[in-house]
């Protein structure tokens, strides 16, 4: 298929890589920043440009990998005069309807990953969620997913945004948890490295446990002993105290629930 991609960051980056390597023609690469559409153009082909009035008419999808802000704002001049295009923007938390009014034919095509762009993970694994408004428009773009992705799905608009929310507790809060441990370390002398057994056993655990199940430590069982002595230790961070104690308090409850 014929794509132009819509902005350059993290997730274009490695969407645009895996459609091409899929064998897919990449016609343009959209950014605000030259620098950025150079790069990926450099790795994924086509044209880099910066202008959105520039955008070709004769592609067969355009793929908006925009900030959630930003899509409404450029839809009218993306859409208009690319009528028999197909328009899917990738964000977790966006609707579909964004486009009513704009595109004739559109859906989504949400890839659920962390992406850094330097970085390589092998997209053919990474669960792809489709959603279109009409049934051939649901049968390309789920064809093109399935050209990159060995895991395609059909998800509502609805659905997807607990999905999103659920990605969040499961990765960047995870992952900003990461970064207080490495805090504390840092500040007492120690690598971040001699957390990442434990890290990768946490991971590993929840394949085959459900991860109320998998939970150890001492809010489990609400040991107050080593929960004050955590909580005074943690008496300089005061944000991060208070986040100490609430998930506490929340692991305690959910163990409760059993």
């Amino acid at each position: 298929m014929r794509i132009v991609l819509i902005g350059a960051g993290n997730l274009a980056t490695h969407l645009g890589v895996a459609l091409r390597q899929a064998g897919h023609e990449i016609l343009q690469v959209f950014s605000r920043t030259q620098e950025s559409s150079d790069v990926l153009a450099t790795r994924v082909g086509g044209e880099a440009i910066t202008d959105i009035d520039r955008l070709r008419t004769d592609a067969d999808i355009y793929i908006c990998a925009l900030k959630d802000a930003v899509l409404p704002q450029l839809l009218t001049q993306i859409c208009k005069g690319r009528e028999e295009g197909i328009f899917l923007h990738t964000a977790g938390s966006l609707p579909m309807s964004v486009f009513e009014g704009y595109a004739r034919h559109y859906g989504v095509l949400y890839p659920m990953q962390t992406f850094s762009k330097n970085r390589e993970v092998d997209f053919s694994i990474i669960p792809c969620f489709v959603e279109a408004n009409s049934d051939a428009t649901l049968a390309t773009i789920t064809t093109l997913a399935r050209s990159i992705s060995t895991n395609v799905r059909c998800l509502s608009s609805e659905q997807r945004k607990y999905l999103h929310l659920s990605a969040v507790f499961a990765c960047n809060f995870a992952n900003h948890c990461y970064d207080m441990a490495g805090t504390l370390l840092e500040d007492n002398g120690l690598p971040f490295d001699v957390l990442l057994p434990l890290i990768d056993e946490t991971a590993r655990k929840v394949h085959s446990l459900a991860p109320r199940d998998a939970q150890t430590g001492p809010a489990v069982r609400y040991d107050e002993n080593v929960i004050s002595a955590q909580q005074q230790l943690l008496a300089e961070w005061p944000r991060m105290q208070e986040i100490y104690e609430l998930m506490s308090e929340s692991i305690h409850e959910r163990a409760q629930e059993k």
